[in-house]
Order: structure tokens, then C-alpha cells, then sequence
């Protein structure tokens, strides 16, 4: 057992698909677990969503598959359900990500292998919940957003809402989901039972966003902006993040752009009244600093004691000096691709994490563990049941 390991010889079967059930698995074998990824005769769908790479990967697929094991199985077969509940009732974690009551078509629901297996950690990610009016209706990232008011918070200066170029649902509630399987492990090593965790998309979603919606009972309707002036600002050759935390930063901050003026000014007096007049403080610094360099200006407000940044883009960032020398980018194993370093883990996990599998890459090795003689693993992959 180590920091670096603690769940080797834990048995995790994947059976999700796209991101947020996927990553959650993927996090477990991080720490040492042995998953088993099972897709369908065509491949998790992430598969096909994206440009490839080496191997049939897309990017969505290589980062959130890494450190499993694959096994292609056609669940419409009889003999390969019957794979996939000899596989079940083995596991100490079980996760899927079906709309609700198809596992259990499948004859692998909680209810059936809690029987057998009393022991495991059985994982539901879905849209919605596994009860409720909306329970089977289907759900993405996107939809997500949007349901749960992530997408409305995030309008531009044009008004319309945005979609958060990242996976801004999905990938928090993979994350949520993972804490909750880490802590029924934990639970299960005192009372000796698993439990069944229902994890959605709509609840990963609204979590993000606890501090938004207390806000908005406070004010009893959109709340005022906290700390204006905060945002990005376009400087003569990029863009700027400036962030102002307390009243005092104000003041520093237009010492910094040469606009001491605005101090003086009383609709500029408090993070309040700067909420009420912002169009007219934006009339004034939006010139201001597209009349500078980007440098310069990060230059000023950080000798000021100016929370600010430039806003990168990717290439920036995985480039930058820091991140290079604190490692925070990793080699994702296929096509010289990279992927962050996940927070928080030693160095030794990731260093250990294989690159995502290939689909089916290791059908005939976990069928033999599983049992099977040689004889019959040819035979449920002729008969298309396995691949």
C-alpha cells in the first residue's frame, strides 16, 4: 500500500462512455486500480468525436481512457452479458453511465449483483438521476450547461448566453462522482457493504454553482457584479485579465494605469457603485489599455500588487516557463499529445498511468482471466459476442 497506489488490487469494470463516468474510472486507475473498459463492437462513442490520432483516438478518448485495460463486448448476446456479470460480481467498483433501468436490461443492475456481490461500489452517471420526470431524457455537456444555469451566468458583453469551451460539466461531475466512490471504499473497509452512488450531470452542473444561486435568493433576482472592474481587457497586442479583490486594489490599480483621477471620482467609490456605473469606468479604462503593450501593463499592476494575468491560449500555456518547470503538462502516450498533470496526485501515479487503450486491445487476456479456455474466447469472438 502507498500514497502513490493505495487502490492496487482494487477490480473496477467501466462501462461508461464519453466523459464524466470515464474520467471517474480513469481517476481510480490513476491510483493503481485494474479497470476493465468495456465497450460496444464499435468503440465508446468518444472514440469517433474529433480528429484522430495513432490507434483511432480522438482527443477526448486518449485523455480520459488512460491507464485501462479494453474488452469489446456485444451486449446484445447472451453469452456476452454473461461475460459482463462474470466480470461484475468479481468488482469491487462498478460504473456506467446508461440512461436509468438499461443496466438492469442488460442484467448487471445494482439490485441483481448487490445479491452476489454485496461488496461493491456500484456507480450511476446520468443526465438527470436515476428517478425524477427527467430520468431517461438524454443529456450532454452542453445540455447540461444549460439546464443548469451555468450558460445564462456566462452571457458575453453582447447579452447572449455562452457555452464554456471546456467540458465544463461533464468533467467536474466525473470528479464528484469519484469522490463519492473514494468514500463508500472507504466506508465498505468498516461495514463490509458497497452501495449504489447516483451521480448526474444536472446536480455536477448546479454544484459548481452553489455561491451563484445563494446570491441570486439574496438579491431576489440577478445580483449585482462583485468586483468591477474584473474581466479581460484588450491591451495594443493581447488580452489581460485584471482581478480586484479588495477596495484597496482600486485605488493601486489606477495608480498602475495612470489614471489616479478615477479615485477621486464617487460613482467609482466602492466595489458597489462601480457595479452601478460600469459602463461609464469601462468607457474609460477599455480605451486606456488598448493604448499600451500587454507587457507593460502586467508589469505595472503586478508592481502594484494587481491580481492580473495575460490571457493565454493553449500553446501559451503548455509553453510557459512555469509550467515546464513544475512538470504540469504530462505526454498522453499517443501522437506526441499532452495532458495535464492531475492535481494533487505524486508524481510516481501519473508517471505510472499507461496511455489509453485501443478498443478491444486486451479482450482475449481478461476473458482468460475471467475463465475462459482458449477454445471458447475463439468462440465468442467468431461468434461477434467479443472482439
Amino acid at each position: 500500500m502507498s500514497h502513490a497506489f493505495p487502490y492496487r488490487g482494487l477490480r473496477v469494470v467501466d462501462l461508461g462512455q464519453g466523459v464524466a463516468s470515464p474520467y471517474c474510472a480513469m481517476l481510480l486507475a490513476l491510483y493503481g486500480a485494474d479497470v476493465i473498459k468495456v465497450e460496444p463492437p464499435e468503440g465508446d462513442w468518444s472514440r469517433g468525436l474529433g480528429q484522430r490520432v495513432a490507434g483511432g483516438h480522438t482527443a477526448m478518448s486518449l485523455t480520459f481512457n488512460r491507464g485501462k485495460r479494453a474488452l469489446r463486448l456485444d451486449l446484445r448476446q447472451d453469452a456476452a452479458k454473461k461475460v459482463l456479470r462474470g466480470l461484475a460480481v468479481r468488482a469491487d467498483v462498478l460504473v456506467e453511465g446508461f440512461r436509468p433501468g438499461v443496466a438492469a436490461r442488460l442484467g448487471v443492475g445494482y439490485e441483481s449483483l448487490a445479491v452476489d456481490n454485496p461488496g461493491l461500489v456500484y456507480l450511476s452517471v446520468s443526465g438527470f438521476g436515476q428517478t425524477g420526470p427527467y430520468a431517461t431524457r438524454p443529456v450532454t455537456d452542453t445540455a447540461a450547461q444549460a439546464f443548469s444555469g451555468f450558460m445564462d451566468l456566462n452571457r458575453g458583453p453582447d447579452g447572449v448566453p455562452h457555452r464554456a469551451g471546456a467540458l465544463a460539466s461533464d468533467v467536474p461531475t466525473g470528479l464528484y462522482a469519484y469522490a463519492a466512490v473514494a468514500t463508500a471504499l472507504f466506508a465498505r473497509q468498516q461495514t463490509g457493504r458497497g452501495r449504489h452512488i447516483d451521480v448526474s450531470l444536472m446536480a455536477g452542473s448546479a454544484a459548481l454553482l452553489g455561491h451563484k444561486l445563494a446570491e441570486h435568493e439574496i438579491a431576489g433576482g440577478p445580483p449585482a457584479k462583485l468586483n468591477v472592474p474584473a474581466g479581460s481587457f484588450e491591451a495594443a497586442d493581447g488580452w489581460i485579465a485584471i482581478a480586484l479583490v479588495r477596495e484597496d486594489d482600486w485605488r493601486r490599480m489606477c495608480v498602475a494605469l495612470g489614471c489616479e483621477v478615477l479615485v477621486a471620482d464617487p460613482r467609482f467609490a466602492s466595489f458597489a457603485t462601480r457595479a452601478t456605473h460600469e459602463a461609464a469606468l469601462m468607457a474609460v479604462l477599455r480605451p486606456l489599455l488598448r493604448g499600451g503593450a500587454r507587457g507593460e501593463w502586467i508589469a505595472r499592476l503586478r508592481a502594484a500588487d494587481v491580481i492580473c494575468d495575460a490571457v493565454n491560449n493553449l500553446y501559451d500555456w503548455l509553453g510557459d516557463a512555469h509550467v515546464q518547470a513544475v512538470g504540469a503538462a504530462l505526454p498522453a502516450g499517443h501522437g506526441g499529445v499532452h495532458v495535464p498533470r492531475t492535481p494533487g496526485a505524486p508524481a510516481e501515479s501519473d508517471a505510472a498511468l499507461g496511455p489509453a487503450p485501443l478498443a478491444g486491445q486486451d479482450t482475449r487476456a481478461v476473458l482468460a482471466e475471467c475463465g475462459l479456455s482458449a477454445a471458447e474466447i475463439e468462440h465468442l469472438i467468431g461468434a461477434g459476442a467479443a472482439g
